[in-house]
């Protein structure tokens, strides 16, 4: 990150932060993509067995990811401040806090995971399935974790191609596991759907690794010596993070979780409605991945701005980030829109569930126009460190509004299982709509406190 002082130079900047976080996100988000692709070729048991794994995990991951996400405008803020010394303490107590969180999710699993299943109404195959991905992806997780704050470290600093890189790098690796523990090639064992989950843990491995290597021996990051000097794990280190990433957290925790219990009341249906639900779902978060890669890039561009004290920098950043996710989702939208039915046979061969699953896919071209809206002032308002409002409206527009409305349309009229897709569109918009009164309240107020100093 640097200072900028024209519309074009911060256009530039913002296309160099955010097309890698883009690519990178794209990789992350595409080891789901092709978990849930392969797992529909052995097998349409496979495939809604990791769709009900996939369902419950998102939540969880997506939660305590964003608690970890506190770290990048924690170091955006220290670098617009010029406070460079303060990083690699914040690093390392991110570190400790992913691992600490990693064991309490993992323990909370043992627990939780046959009951959860249990209540609901699936067909044998599919829960052993699902039971056994999700048991697979937990071997997985402090390493995962342990990535994720690494890379709010690499990311912060605007070196975002260097995350796109150990993606793509890591990318290929996971094809190959899955091609081996899917279907049981090179000597592997066939785990049909099982194996997904232990592809993608042998991946999150290896992106471990490859980061700890970048930031001991690349430039910059070695620079800030992050492991040079040990510094105990700090109960109030981790408040410091916590009280910015739980309400980050959580907000993030209301919006997928409410996909999760959709994907839950849809298991009253059959395996092909479940199959097709699924498969729109997956491939509409597959272009979510836009409108995150560009609130993920503000929170760094905002954080910086903020952290400078230019708060007029940081709200042009917020305009540049909001166009360019809803032009990318109306070239998004288009193309769902003309290939429906091509986008579902990515995934099956089964001409029920394709049926289904491009009726879906209409539903899912105005999640787009609505995640292009809202994800990018929750990320501008990231910069900010303005978490908590977030948390609320999330909560409302999720839970009070989305999940109620989609329960009835489902249960009490003609739309059936796409009723809970016309819900999920309405809060959506719903938390849209009241994100952006936040975000030009925030900036009115920096305003204020600009003047006054004056």
């Amino acid at each position: 990150m640097y200072p900028t002082n024209t519309l074009m130079e911060k256009c530039k900047l913002f296309l160099i932060i955010s097309f890698p976080i883009f690519i990178t996100q794209i990789g992350l988000y595409s080891m789901n993509f092709f978990d849930t692709i392969m797992s529909g070729r052995a097998g349409a048991a496979d495939l809604a067995g990791v769709a009900i794994g996939s369902s419950i995990w998102l939540p969880v991951f997506t939660g305590i990811n964003g608690i970890l996400l506190a770290l990048s405008p924690i170091v955006a803020q220290l670098i617009g401040a010029e406070k460079k010394e303060k990083i690699a303490d914040a690093v390392k107590q991110g570190i400790y806090l992913s691992i600490a969180l990693a064991i309490i999710v993992f323990v909370i699993g043992i627990f939780t995971l046959n009951p959860i299943l249990n209540t609901m109404s699936l067909e044998t195959e599919v829960r052993h399935v699902a039971k056994y991905y999700l048991v697979a992806l937990g071997l997985g997780i402090i390493p995962l974790f342990m990535f994720n704050v690494i890379r709010c470290f690499i990311d912060a600093l605007g070196q975002t191609r260097v995350s796109m890189f150990i993606i793509l790098l890591s990318l290929p690796i996971n094809i190959l596991f899955n091609y081996m523990f899917i279907f049981g090639k090179f000597g592997a064992p066939t785990l049909g759907g099982i194996g997904a989950g232990v592809a993608s843990s042998l991946t999150y491995l290896i992106c471990m690794i490859i980061s700890l290597i970048v930031i001991l021996k690349i430039r910059p990051f070695s620079g800030y010596s992050i492991f040079q000097k040990y510094s105990p794990p700090s109960l109030s280190a981790w408040w410091e993070q916590l009280k910015i990433g739980i309400p980050i957290g959580f907000a993030i925790f209301f919006e997928t979780s409410i996909f999760a219990a959709v994907t839950l009341f849809m298991s009253q249906y059959d395996t092909e409605t479940i199959a097709a639900h699924q498969a729109a779902m997956n491939f509409q978060a597959l272009l979510y991945m836009g409108p995150l890669s560009i609130a993920m890039a503000l929170t760094i561009a905002v954080g910086y701005e903020v952290g400078a004290k230019r708060f007029n920098h940081a709200k042009q950043y917020s305009i540049i980030g909001i166009s360019t996710a809803l032009t990318m989702a109306v070239f998004g939208g288009t193309f769902m829109y003309i290939f429906d039915q091509e986008i579902i046979k990515l995934y099956t061969e089964n001409e029920q569930v394709i049926h289904l699953g491009s009726q879906f896919i209409i539903y899912a071209i105005f999640f787009q126009l609505s995640d292009a809206f809202g994800a990018p002032i929750q990320g501008a308002l990231r910069g900010y460190k303005d978490v908590n409002v977030t948390t609320i409206m999330a909560f409302v527009s999720f839970w009070v509004i989305g999940l109620p409305s989609g329960y009835i349309l489902a249960n009490y009229t003609a739309f059936g299982p796409f009723g809970y897709w016309i819900g999920l569109i309405v809060g959506l918009a719903a938390g849209a709509t009241t994100l952006l009164f936040r975000l030009l309240f925030i900036q009115r107020k920096n305003r204020i406190e600009v003047a006054q100093t004056l």
